[in-house]
């Protein structure tokens, strides 16, 4: 009888864990969700307004951030254009083809690949063929 009972008290006492309130999360601070289309920005590129291309500066509202995260499409014809980094980035192709350089190396980076770029080297990607390149862009922020 004593088996019997045992699933009843058991879906109790689960009840009654779920009905307390849930703990607050670690370090206080709230997870953020955003949708890229609410930071989305057709603007010339960076580093030399080498063509145009649309900006999704993803992580920009974020407080108290200690990285950034973006995604950019360079449309056709259009490039970053070289510039010194005083961080390791990482460019991570989506679709779209282009030419990712780093220092006196450049490379073809297709979708899928992504590009490890070291802090004092001098960077940039341009897009080449028919189709925009989409990339996704990290690095730390760096305080100056």
């Amino acid at each position: 009888m004593l088996n019997a009972l045992m699933p009843i008290v058991i879906g109790l006492s689960g009840l009654a864990a779920a009905a307390e309130p849930a703990p607050a999360p670690s370090g206080g601070r709230p997870l953020l969700v955003i949708d890229e289309q609410t930071v989305k920005k057709d603007e010339p590129t960076p580093h030399g307004k080498i063509g145009m291309s649309t900006a999704f500066r993803i992580s920009d509202g974020v407080p108290g951030r200690t990285m950034e995260f973006r995604k950019r499409i360079l449309h056709v014809g259009s490039a970053i254009g070289a510039h010194p980094i005083d961080h390791d980035e990482v460019y991570y192709v989506v679709s779209g083809t282009g030419e990712v350089m780093s220092g006196a190396e450049t490379k073809p980076i297709t979708p899928g690949m992504a590009a490890y770029l070291y802090r004092g080297e001098t960077v940039g990607i341009k897009q080449v063929g028919k189709a925009p390149l989409e990339l996704i862009i990290a690095y730390p922020v760096v305080v100056k």
